[in-house]
């Protein structure tokens, strides 16, 4: 919901070291490979029930995820790139309750699937819509630099890693927790629905 107005203060706090790593000669896709190698860490910290340490590897894969984007600012941005970044994401977000649901399974299987379904909804509409905003030329104007149209919502990264940070915090709450979250993911596709139907419904 706030990612846009997030956006330049994280390029001024990254950029200091995405040029520092442009100049040991990291490419932007090795960073984004290593970070989904740290995401996974995560999934297998929070499945053996250590959140703190989970959430802390969460944190450094969100990091890479930022310093992925600033490099390849630098260095130019490929298709690759955006392919890699948006794909590795999409599977990071679905590890973490997948992680708790394998810590507790009696109390959170059924909550953790309810959110991974919710996620889905907001990936799939997201992805359709970028799909036909490319084919159109249309440009998100909020996400200027990035390599494909991003559409907003009520629930974004931000809003998503403030939930994952509280349910490693907390991780007894993770049941109500996620199907708060889940009832808010709910509603970003729906206004995505909404807002697909509209820009798509002139042909």
């Amino acid at each position: 919901m706030i990612d846009s107005h997030l956006l330049p203060l994280q390029r001024r706090m990254t950029m200091p070291f995405a040029r520092a790593l442009r100049s040991a000669g990291i490419r932007a896709d090795q960073i984004t490979v290593v970070g989904f190698g740290i995401g996974i860490l995560a999934f297998l910290a929070l499945w053996a029930g250590l959140y703190v340490l989970g959430l802390v590897l969460i944190l450094l894969n969100r990091l890479a995820d930022g310093l992925d984007g600033a490099v390849a600012r630098l260095a130019g941005p490929t298709d690759r790139g955006a392919f890699l970044d948006i794909a590795l994401d999409f599977v990071f977000y679905a590890l973490v309750p997948l992680g708790f649901a394998l810590s507790n399974p009696a109390d959170n299987a059924l909550p953790a699937a309810v959110l991974i379904c919710s996620f889905v909804g907001t990936g799939s509409s997201f992805l359709a819509f970028s799909v036909l905003a490319c084919e159109r030329g249309l440009k998100a104007d909020a996400y200027p630099s990035k390599g494909i149209y991003y559409l907003g919502g009520l629930t974004e990264g931000f809003e998503t890693i403030l939930f994952f940070a509280a349910f490693c915090l907390w991780p007894s709450t993770f049941p109500i927790l996620a199907y708060v979250f889940a009832a808010g993911a709910v509603v970003t596709t729906v206004t995505r629905w909404i807002m697909g139907w509209q820009a798509f419904g002139a042909d």
